[in-house]
């Protein structure tokens, strides 16, 4: 048995513990894996049963406790994380606040009365501080659940303590996030302060204090900026990932949302073991509940509020500005630096910048006689706790910050806006918004402040002109030269210098959109044939290997496949040029933000083209590569509404760096695969089940979880059953649609979501369907569907299912790769 107390960590789980008990990966009471014992001196014991921290017997391998070294900061904690996954993660931190810079001196003890306390040189650092009122011998025990609790050696039950009523930022299966009515006390889960730095930072969850059946994130515990909506009996509101009708059947998640007279609280389950799941609230401010998915060695990221960063509030601190990129939201205002590198680098940026020059305040007061000035910023949604006040026009608006030393900003749409203090939350325009903000700074940050400095840099500047002016001619000739030569011929990848590339983009000033992989920014070729070039981020790998890659996928050419036109490989830049489709992706046109509706003709033509170019990839290339990221946001449509699959051949450019696309998969689990949860082999027929969940979207021209609380692939396999699909749509739609079309629509996107990979069809045989070739039978109602339609709550579902289908949702150690030969 395992005793507590201080010495430095070892990085391997001890090899004579308990080596006899096995199961899923389990949690280790620390950073670290095992614990030696320490000489009496750095440890109190006491003789009443101080038996240090057991392991919850016959379920899983043995936890431990240690003190878990803090990097190279020097800091120590004591800590709970998982015992046998390879991604170390943390999910409890005992004294977050009070590291320990030396474990030697440092000891973890159990007292005569059950508490358990941290000293460092002869103080104590953290203890449990609980009240003991009996006189049993209490043992301190880590439960299978990742829960650490101290309670009799002779009764299980009594406990005198546990961590779950100590949450830091994560939020395990079984535990409460709870508001005691009696103490008014909740209990809250604070974001660590940044990614190397558990100590509390910005960012909560707890119950509503203010009594409405929800909980609500919020920023310095001040500012609500999310919540879940009132329960319903069932689920959020807010929530609709989590709902009965948009889980998988067979889920082993069960949720629970209780308020009586003593307290309010929300907690779920996981009915399997198999299935490692926590949900935390992160650096960044969002709350993510996440799933490990052992073939990718990765936690899958399946749900996550706000959906987008720059919904958190605070996130990018003052005086900076929040963009939604996909690889760094938050950048400083010009003026401005960053306050706190450090944090910044680690993913905290709620410090926000800090002013380089302090304002002059004053009209030709000093620094030359220069007046503060104005930098104009486009397209925004304009901080908070601004001051309106009356004003004729922009220029009055303006001469009313300048009079006033506090005002540091001014917005004029009408009404003119001031702000008098640091600018917060201020974000560019995601809804179509054209508001203006004129940042106030002092006269040298701007690039036409006439100071003697710039009068001095401009005459040594001009000392080089001439030679400069000969050198930039002859690259601008020889630049020229190459840049008009890239025009596209069909068969040829063409390779980009990334210096070309931010020309033709013009500095990659207008992004298209932002995916898994990156942003996508517009450009075109020099005859004029636009493109789009895609910026990967995160790709490690070597220079050879990516551009052996890109030769293969530019190999592939077909209709309904995106064509790629040629790459950029410079150090670690990887970027991608396709040719560019002017109407976007399939997902704006059916969800409604293009404002252009599709007819019925149009969208099974759509269907139909989809499913050529994915049988072309599943069976007529030289290499089967299976997409594995079906979903409307990566088919693209041309100029005649022709869909193309884009992102295809995405695992074979980034490896084992693809498991990134798992992680970022946020709201796309609805259109996984169950085998991808299920850790089993990942086959063509993955992508089959994906293009059957998209397919019900295509028909219906709404996601299948908006159809007035329904799920819309329940409601078509009632109907189809009955004859009555028509029943299903307006007249106004049913008159538009080709009935026998819609028939064979319904009855594909129903076989490609069967339970078992076997009863998929190809997507050689969805092509000859869907073109009416070949004749469909009736498919049988999947299983799950079948569970839905009757209303069985998540909890039956999970015990009825676990029965009735092998396809359940397991983790299993089976490899990363496709069954049929393919590639990924």
């Amino acid at each position: 048995m395992l005793r507590l107390g201080g010495a430095r960590p070892t990085s391997q789980p001890d090899p004579e513990a308990d080596n006899n008990i096995s199961g899923r990966p389990d949690f280790v009471d620390s950073f670290v894996q095992d614990m030696r014992p320490v000489p009496a001196t750095a440890a109190t014991y006491s003789a009443t049963a101080i038996h240090g921290v057991e392991r919850e017997p016959n379920k899983s391998s043995p936890p431990t406790v240690a003190l878990p070294p803090g990097g190279s900061t020097g800091k120590w904690y004591v800590g709970i994380w998982y015992n046998k996954i390879s991604v170390q993660t943390v999910v409890w931190v005992a004294n977050r606040e009070k590291p320990v810079s030396d474990p030697s001196s440092s000891s973890l003890s159990i007292l005569d009365d059950g508490n358990i306390i941290l000293s460092h040189s002869n103080s104590t650092v953290w203890s449990t501080n609980s009240t003991n009122t009996g006189s049993s011998p209490m043992v301190a025990v880590l439960l299978d659940t990742g829960n650490l609790v101290i309670r009799q050696e002779s009764n299980a039950s009594s406990v005198l303590w546990q961590s779950f009523d100590d949450i830091t930022d994560t939020w395990l299966p079984g535990n409460k996030l709870s508001l005691n009515k009696v103490t008014g006390v909740p209990e809250r889960m604070i974001s660590w302060k940044n990614l190397g730095d558990p100590a509390p930072g910005m960012f909560s969850v707890e119950i509503d204090p203010d009594g409405s059946n929800q909980y609500i994130i919020s920023w310095n515990k001040s500012v609500v900026y999310w919540g879940t909506g009132n329960w319903t009996g069932s689920s959020f509101p807010n929530m609709p990932e989590l709902s009965p009708a948009n889980t998988y059947p067979n889920t082993p998640y069960t949720y629970k949302f209780v308020n009586n007279d003593k307290e309010t609280y929300f907690t779920y389950n996981v009915t399997d073991d198999r299935v490692l799941s926590r949900h935390a609230i992160g650096v960044s401010g969002q709350t993510q509940s996440l799933v490990w998915v052992e073939s990718a060695q990765a936690w899958v990221l399946y749900f996550s509020q706000p959906k987008a960063n720059c919904g958190v509030y605070g996130l990018c601190g003052v005086n900076s500005k929040c963009s939604g990129s996909a690889l760094s939201s938050c950048s400083c205002l010009k003026g401005f630096s960053i306050r706190d590198p450090n944090s910044w680098n680690l993913g905290d940026q709620t410090a926000g910048c800090r002013r380089n020059v302090m304002l002059q305040c004053g009209s030709k007061s000093s620094a030359g006689g220069q007046q503060d000035r104005f930098y104009t910023i486009g397209s925004v949604k304009l901080p908070d706790k601004s001051q309106s006040i009356e004003a004729t026009s922009i220029h009055s608006c303006k001469l009313a910050c300048l009079s006033n030393c506090s005002c540091t900003a001014y917005s004029y749409n009408g009404t003119c806006s001031l702000w008098h203090s640091e600018l917060m939350n201020l974000q560019d325009s995601t809804d179509g918004t054209m508001d203006s903000i004129y940042i106030r700074l002092a006269a040298s940050e701007l690039p036409n402040s006439r100071t003697k400095k710039w009068w001095i840099i401009g005459i040594i500047a001009g000392g080089f002109a001439t030679l400069g002016l000969v050198v930039i001619v002859f690259y601008s000739l020889h630049g020229r030269r190459r840049i008009s030569s890239m025009n596209h011929t069909d068969g040829s990848l063409i390779t980009f210098k990334y210096s070309d590339l931010q020309i033709l983009t013009k500095n990659f000033s207008e992004r298209l959109g932002v995916g898994s992989f990156g942003s996508v920014f517009k450009g075109a070729l020099p005859d004029t044939t636009a493109m789009a070039v895609k910026k990967l981020e995160g790709v490690r790998q070597g220079e050879k290997q990516f551009r052996a890659e890109v030769s293969t996928i530019g190999t592939i050419h077909h209709i309904n496949l995106i064509q790629l036109l040629g790459f950029c490989s410079e150090g670690a830049k990887r970027l991608l040029v396709y040719e560019y489709m002017p109407h976007g992706s399939l997902d704006h046109h059916l969800f409604g933000s293009s404002g252009v509706s599709l007819s019925w003709s149009t969208r099974y033509q759509i269907a139909a083209g989809i499913a050529k170019g994915l049988a072309y990839l599943h069976e007529k290339c030289r290499d089967c590569i299976i997409h594995c990221d079906i979903k409307p946001q990566n088919i693209l449509l041309d100029s005649s509404f022709t869909p193309k699959v884009a992102d295809f051949g995405m695992a074979k450019l980034l490896g084992r760096d693809f498991s990134r696309v798992l992680t970022s998969m946020r709201g796309t689990i609805g259109y996984l695969a169950p085998e991808w949860i299920s850790g089993e082999a990942i086959t063509t027929k993955a992508d089959v089940f994906s293009y059957g969940m998209m397919l019900f979207e295509i028909i219906s021209g709404k996601r299948n979880g908006m159809h007035g609380g329904s799920f819309f692939p329940v409601l078509v396999a009632r109907e189809l059953v009955e004859g009555e699909l028509h029943k299903l749509f307006g007249s106004e739609s049913s008159d538009d649609m080709n009935l026998g079309e819609l028939d064979r629509a319904c009855k594909v996107a129903c076989w490609c979501v069967q339970d078992s990979e076997s009863s998929r069809p190809t997507m050689v045989e969805i092509v000859q369907i869907l073109e009416g070739l070949v004749d469909v039978e009736m498919p049988p109602v999947p299983r799950y569907l079948q569970v839905l339609g009757q209303g069985v709550k998540s909890y039956e579902i999970s015990s009825e299912m676990n029965q009735a289908n092998s396809s359940n949702f397991y983790l299993s150690r089976k490899s990363f790769s496709g069954g049929e030969d393919c590639s990924v």
